[in-house]
């Protein structure tokens, strides 16, 4: 297996750098990692990260865990259940999600997240790991009671700051069994292991595939495994995932 390399963006006066991360150096590149960003020469320190993504597209997958399915009151897809969430939902490592007053019921989902390397279309099952650049830890806050009243998900999903993700993106790491787990306050609330999923990624990125073109960047949340619950203001959560990293943020009230 290849050596695990952590990539991110890096805050630097007030630019945003890509860069390699070593520890607490940032190797700085000359573009997004997917997009073939090259070192440049320069280093900075990884004080402060900005988010680690910046897709065209942000795909979703529901019920992908069968225990989770079972506590929404449904049963497993036949095949990958796929939403989209809003490029404005995306927020940077440490920051806050805000409740929206539209809603009284927002949930934590912790999922693993796929970031596409290589432009692909109809990928076969086979080889569609060759078109993955690598993952990171994600958060699919979802606005549950308006999940339920629209009947569809995007407003539900894509709400601004409703998909932290980071601190990194991470290559040269097996997806196939990692341990995934969501504490709020300390408190573990959601643990499994990708092993679970329904539709691994391999499956996950050949479906996606089959009916649009996925580009470099674009990324796609796995699902989430049982237990998830509501967040509340003043809330600490970290998604954790074994070879790939802890992602965490805190919760606030929209106004």
């Amino acid at each position: 297996m290849a050596s695990v390399v952590r990539y991110g963006r890096v805050k630097i006066a007030a630019s945003e750098k890509w860069a390699r991360l070593d520890g607490e150096t940032a190797h700085l590149l000359d573009a997004a990692p997917w997009n073939g960003g090259r070192e440049t020469g320069e280093t900075a320190k990884a004080a402060a990260l900005a988010c680690p993504v910046a897709p065209a597209t942000i795909f979703g997958i529901g019920k992908n865990y069968r225990a989770h399915a079972k506590e929404m009151g449904g049963d497993v897809p036949a095949e990958p259940l796929v939403f989209m969430k809003a490029n404005a939902s995306l927020l940077a490592p440490g920051g806050v999600v805000r409740l929206p007053r539209e809603s009284v019921r927002v949930d934590y989902e912790g999922e693993l997240g796929v970031v596409i390397g290589k432009r692909c279309r109809r990928v076969p099952v086979e080889s569609a790991l060759e078109y993955v650049f690598g993952y990171a830890p994600l958060c699919d806050v979802t606005a549950r009671d308006l999940q339920a009243k629209d009947g569809q998900w995007a407003r539900a999903k894509g709400f601004d700051t409703f998909c932290p993700v980071g601190p990194y993106v991470v290559t040269g790491v097996d997806p196939s069994n990692l341990d995934l787990s969501l504490t709020v306050n300390g408190v573990v609330k959601q643990h499994g292991r990708t092993s679970d999923m329904v539709f691994d990624v391999a499956r996950l990125v050949a479906h996606v595939s089959s009916f649009v073109t996925l580009s470099p960047g674009d990324l796609i949340a796995t699902g989430t495994p049982e237990g998830v619950g509501p967040l509340t203001a003043g809330d600490a959560v970290e998604v954790k995932i074994a070879s790939v990293g802890s992602l965490h943020f805190t919760v606030a009230s929209e106004e």
